[in-house]
This record gives structure tokens, C-alpha cells and sequence, in this order.
């Protein structure tokens, strides 16, 4: 991976407590579970553990933010923006999600680090066989963004071995497939195709979206 760019103490304190404080059900150790979350540019939602107060607030205080990284890191694609997702992952313990790397819809990737106090990072790399592996060193509260592309953002993440491991991702979205692979000059009946596949994907790495 190429381009990024990483922020401690990212999320205001008492979103960072609110976040940390979530009561999240159970997740198998060798599992990972989403609480997807969305918010559009009009303010209309669809939840799974968040509230509505919350999503507000976060989407209020970080989406400007969020428009000076994306356009730092890929300015064509600013016109693109719809809406964001402010999802909790809870990877198991014993989980490892494969390198991959996200989908052109996804036009800022961003991982905030909530709890426990240790654990392990994200690691990233220079090609999908894992060639110049880096890690992006876990620190609670701190935030490591960047835009896909199709060579060069391979990253991957896992548990500890000794406890479950808990994020905010939030990314900034786009419905238009079609336009997000024109601005990165990708085959876009390509990708289309692939994505079909991402549920299946999913399935196979014990992946659950809530």
C-alpha cells in the first residue's frame, strides 16, 4: 500500500467512550462480526448498534474531516460521495481475515482502534501475496485511512489470540459502481462480476454482517 494516512486520538473523547462502551453480544473467538451502520448526505439511516443520536454526532463532527483526508489522498473521487458507514467490527480472538482489498464503492477506508488496550493492528502490503508486510500498530483511538485501489491498497487484520478485538470503520460511500471504477480506470463489468461474489466470500471466512 501506497498512500494513507494515520491520526491518533482521532474520534472526540466522548465518542471514543460511548463507542468503547457499546454492549455488543457475543462473538465466537475464530468468527468476526459487523454492526453495519449508514447515514446519507440527507441525514437517513439504517442501524444495527448504533442510535440514531449517535450516528448523527459522529457523522456531524467527522464527515468534513473525512472530505480533506479523501481529498487528499484521491480528489477525483470527492463527486462521488453518498453516504457513510460508521460500522463496529468485532474480530474473534483466533480470526484472520486474507489479504484483500476493499471495493471500488468504498472511496475512503478508515479504521478507528476502540478496544481492548492491546492488541493487533492492520497490516498492510505491496501486492496480494503478501509481499512487504507493514503493520499499522494498534493504539486505542488511533484512525489509519486510505483509498482503494485496485494494485496497490492489500491489507489484512486478525485477533491477538487473546482477545477480541473491536473497531469503528468508517467509510466514505459511493452507489455508483460504475463512476468509481471510470475514475480509477478499471473494468467496471469486471468488478461487477467479482462483487457478486463478496457474499459467498464472506460466508467462507465466517463473516457476518448484522
Amino acid at each position: 500500500m501506497k498512500n494513507f494516512k494515520i491520526i491518533d486520538n482521532f474520534l472526540k473523547q466522548n465518542h471514543f467512550q460511548e463507542l468503547c462502551n457499546l454492549q455488543l453480544k457475543y462473538n465466537d473467538p475464530k468468527k468476526a462480526t459487523v454492526y453495519k451502520n449508514m447515514i446519507d448526505n440527507k441525514g437517513k439511516t439504517n442501524l444495527s448498534c448504533l442510535s440514531e443520536s449517535l450516528i448523527k454526532s459522529l457523522h456531524n463532527e467527522y464527515t468534513n474531516i473525512g472530505v480533506k483526508i479523501l481529498e487528499e489522498l484521491s480528489p477525483k473521487k470527492i463527486e462521488l460521495f453518498d453516504y457513510s458507514e460508521f460500522s463496529i467490527i468485532e474480530t474473534g480472538k483466533d480470526y484472520s481475515f486474507p489479504i484483500h482489498r476493499d471495493i471500488p464503492t468504498k472511496l475512503l477506508s478508515g479504521v478507528i482502534y476502540l478496544t481492548p488496550q492491546k492488541n493487533n493492528g492492520t497490516y498492510i502490503y505491496d501486492d496480494k501475496n503478501g509481499k512487504n508486510k507493514k503493520e499499522i500498530e494498534w493504539k486505542q483511538n488511533r484512525a489509519f485511512f486510505f483509498s482503494r485501489s485496485e494494485k496497490f491498497s492489500w491489507h489484512s487484520y486478525e485477533g491477538d489470540k487473546i482477545s477480541n478485538r473491536i473497531v469503528l470503520v468508517y467509510n466514505m460511500m459511493t452507489y455508483d459502481l460504475k463512476r468509481a471504477c471510470e475514475v480509477e480506470n478499471i473494468n467496471f463489468y469486471k468488478i461487477k462480476l467479482r462483487e457478486k461474489f463478496n457474499p459467498i466470500l464472506y460466508r467462507y471466512f465466517n463473516f457476518t454482517i448484522k
